[in-house]
């Protein structure tokens, strides 16, 4: 048996590339029947959806849910080894070490990474990275992404067991060159440079887009389980039928044959990481602070708002289509599915969900377009909305307005909070070098992020009438 180590048992990863390696199993050879997934998580989290996966070996059922609401189930078997957490990680090393294991592959949200704009780790501004460079350092095991790695690729090392494929599957651009520069990184800060040699020789690290609207699960999903299948299962979950995975073919180690059930395997996937990352993630971005400011719980809810849906529409039309050209895709096509997409009311994807983490959404899915934009002496009033939108979502969040938990692993937030207290919190946001990088403070920022501001908070005070 060939595994595939997955690291965060989270639901994108079991409703999106534990699918792939299933259907693989179902329809394929015995070679392709060959491939199967361990997976665990590194932190102590989602400790009752691990416990119920093991409980059911590994196997759970997915609702999948079409924009007209018809909805399916399937019962996901590709999951043959559940790895309960501990603190040492020594299954999960043990796993990883062992020369069956042919590809790590691993989602941890764009924050998990700890980039900066440039792309080097952010020492100064996470503890926790910090924390887990000192307790590698000490003998322990790693709980980030790059010391968990660590701890693994080392004992692979040392036991022999040839080389290995690190696969990111987040919506982080450019994902596998810039997780593998801060792995490099981590490790250059360890000062292990027999292990950065081995890395370098012996693992690569393909690039890939992925793509799939998985909501957290909730009681409502294993109801509808149950009643369609008799099964009361404890680890169920529920996604949209739309599902995309597109990778670079570049794997050390061997790979299922993934181009057998829908997978699109290429040289780069520069243009589709491209137009998902602005087309799509930063336009659910904003409707979830839009949708959240109108009052609304719901991503459906702010797609059906013609005020909000127009914000979207303008965004892509205006700012982030032209950019992007030429490009093979048909971007506005992309533009009309993706809303259609968000529209689907069955999905009940929450507004807290995709509001979250906007400290690294804004460089990473918002900002390019804005410097672009900026390079060609162009307008970018549609797209200055989105961060601008947010500005007032913080403004909420700092008086203790948001109705739910806001989750940010890359917000300081004294730092946010000094924003919103700023005489000038327009001028305050646009000086944020989290946020910005190299366009800290520019005039043309500054000026067209106040007028954006303005519009929103007329929007904002034209539903609440506040």
């Amino acid at each position: 048996m060939n595994f595939i180590l997955h690291l965060g048992l989270g639901s994108f990863h079991r409703a999106h590339q534990a699918v792939y390696v299933h259907t693989l199993r179902q329809q394929g050879t015995s070679d392709d029947r060959d491939w199967a997934i361990a997976g665990g998580n590194l932190r102590p989290d989602m400790a009752d959806t691990i416990a119920a996966l093991q409980a059911q070996g590994g196997r759970y059922t997915l609702e999948t849910v079409t924009p007209q609401g018809e909805r399916s189930y399937t019962v996901i078997e590709s999951i043959q080894r559940v790895i309960p957490y501990q603190d040492d990680l020594a299954l999960l090393i043990a796993m990883g070490a062992d020369p069956a294991t042919r590809i790590i592959s691993f989602t941890v949200t764009e924050a998990g990474y700890y980039l900066d704009a440039k792309n080097q780790l952010d020492w100064p501004t996470f503890a926790d990275l910090r924390a887990d460079l000192a307790a590698v350092k000490a003998g322990q095991a790693g709980h980030t992404i790059y010391g968990g790695l660590v701890s693994i690729l080392r004992a692979r090392m040392a036991a022999g067991a040839g080389p290995v494929t690190l696969m990111n599957c987040d919506n982080l651009r450019h994902n596998g060159e810039r997780s593998r520069s801060g792995l490099l990184q981590f490790i250059d800060a360890l000062g292990d440079a027999p292990l950065k040699t081995w890395v370098e020789q012996n693992t690569t690290s393909p690039n890939a887009m992925v793509d799939r609207i998985t909501p957290r699960p909730t009681s409502d999903v294993a109801e509808r389980v149950k009643a369609a299948t008799g099964w009361d299962d404890k680890a169920a979950l529920m996604g949209e039928s739309f599902i995309q995975w597109v990778i670079e073919d570049d794997f050390i180690a061997g790979r299922p044959a993934w181009q057998k059930v829908g997978v699109e395997m290429v040289q780069s996937v520069q243009a589709h990481e491209e137009a998902k990352i602005r087309l799509l993630n930063a336009t659910h971005s904003c409707i979830a602070w839009a949708g959240t400011l109108a009052g609304y719980q719901y991503i459906h809810e702010g797609t059906h708002d013609a005020a909000i849906r127009q914000m979207a529409y303008d965004y892509v039309t205006d700012d982030a289509i032209p950019v992007l050209l030429p490009c093979p895709i048909d971007l506005e096509r992309y533009r009309d599915v993706v809303l259609d997409r968000f529209g689907n009311p069955a999905i009940a994807d929450t507004n807290q969900r995709v509001a979250m983490d906007a400290f690294s959404k804004i460089p990473g899915m918002i900002a390019p377009t804005i410097r672009d934009k900026l390079a060609r002496n162009a307008s970018f009033d549609s797209v200055a909305m989105l961060p601008a939108l947010f500005l007032a979502y913080l403004q909420r969040w700092h008086a203790g307005q948001i109705p739910y938990t806001y989750q940010d692993q890359a917000m300081d937030p004294a730092v946010a909070h000094a924003i919103c207290e700023a005489t000038d919190p327009v001028a305050a946001f646009a000086a944020d070098t989290t946020l910005w990088g190299e366009m800290v403070g520019r005039p043309e920022l500054v000026d067209t992020l106040r007028k954006a501001y303005a519009r929103v908070l007329a929007f904002v005070a034209q539903r609440t009438g506040a």
